[in-house]
């Protein structure tokens, strides 16, 4: 299968072949990582029912705080950075993962990123809250008998935001960011809910869930981790796609400061086989090499669309660039300045 994602990514790459077969290959690539690693403007009340259950600290600038969520009755941990000296009211940023990597312990963020150090001395407080598999982070229109209950779009803009931005004094402005399917779902929890965040932060996602080529990729990765794609958004024919297509819900995201990266999928020194971490590079060069390809392509896209209708963002094509780590965590400190200036 690495081989004929190879070839895939270098035809699409090198001429003007179909986008549909762009995101298939992407959804393929994103199922074999799978395998590799194992509507408001603002924040209204908290239903009565959704709680902070109890905080429990885990270092010195990380804390943990239980929260009851009423839409999936059922406790979600989410992880806190605060900042060593806080002077004051400050914003929050909340971060979003992206496939199953995460434990049930810990955010994807803090397994794989420094950004319990580089967020000490930010004021910001940085929440993570530890989604399950394959969620894209969404509310589902009915439940799944393999994956549960998933209402997160419930979760991250109604519940959760007025519990903790009041516990750990938040100022109101917020921002949220992430990662592969964190990138396109940050996207659309902006776009879908227009000036709840003061920014948004995507690194190497696809924002359009639309036709057979949007639909492929949110698709296959439900179905990777054995969840039935019909009970997140109903058959392909289900209008509550296109009610989650990025690209049709683009004029939403005016107002809020945008920012968009994405590698071209060409491997650089982190997918050399001497980069410390590296086990396995030719897995990180050829499927990381072949998704990031298609979120490539999505990134255009989406850079089109936003263009053509005068919504200003701010783009950046990293070359090399994979789908690993490493380049997101350079991300993670190339958009602070433009996060920050969001939020400050």
């Amino acid at each position: 299968m690495a081989n004929s994602l190879a070839r895939t990514a270098r035809r699409e790459t090198g001429g003007s072949r179909s986008f549909v077969a762009v995101i298939t290959c992407l959804a393929v690539a994103a199922s074999a990582a799978i395998s590799l690693i194992g509507v408001s403007a603002s924040a209204s009340a908290a239903p009565s029912e959704s709680r902070i259950e109890r905080i429990v600290r885990e270092g010195p600038t990380r804390l943990a705080a239980y929260v009851h969520s009423g839409s999936m009755d059922k406790t979600i941990k989410v992880q806190l950075l605060v900042p060593r000296d806080s002077d004051g009211p400050r914003p929050f940023l909340y971060m979003l993962g992206g496939l199953g990597e995460e434990s049930e312990e810990n955010s994807i963020w803090l397994i794989k990123t420094d950004a319990e150090k580089f967020f000490a001395d930010k004021n910001v407080t940085v929440a993570m809250p530890i989604a399950g598999n394959g969620s894209f982070y969404t509310d589902w229109q009915r439940d799944d008998p393999e994956l549960g209950r998933y209402k997160w779009e419930t979760f991250l803009t109604k519940e959760l935001p007025p519990l903790l931005e009041a516990r750990f004094d938040g100022n109101g402005s917020r921002g949220i960011s992430g990662l592969s399917m964190g990138a396109g779902s940050s996207l659309t929890l902006a776009a879908r809910n227009q000036g709840f965040y003061d920014s948004v932060a995507a690194f190497s996602g696809c924002y359009t869930t639309t036709g057979p080529a949007g639909q492929a990729y949110p698709r296959g990765i439900v179905s990777a981790f054995g969840g039935n794609p019909d009970n997140m958004w109903g058959p392909p024919n289900d209008p509550a796609w296109a009610a989650h297509d990025v690209l049709q819900r683009s004029g939403g995201l005016r107002g809020s400061a945008v920012y968009v990266s994405t590698g071209t999928g060409r491997s650089g020194e982190y997918d050399a086989p001497g980069y410390p971490g590296n086990s396995n590079p030719t897995d990180r060069q050829i499927v990381g090499g072949a998704i990031e390809v298609g979120s490539l392509w999505c990134t255009r896209n989406l850079q089109a669309q936003l263009d053509a209708q005068g919504i200003p963002a701010t783009f950046r094509y990293e070359d090399p660039g994979t789908h690993s780590w490493p380049y997101w965590v350079d991300q993670l400190h190339r958009s602070w300045p433009f996060i920050d200036a969001a939020l400050n």
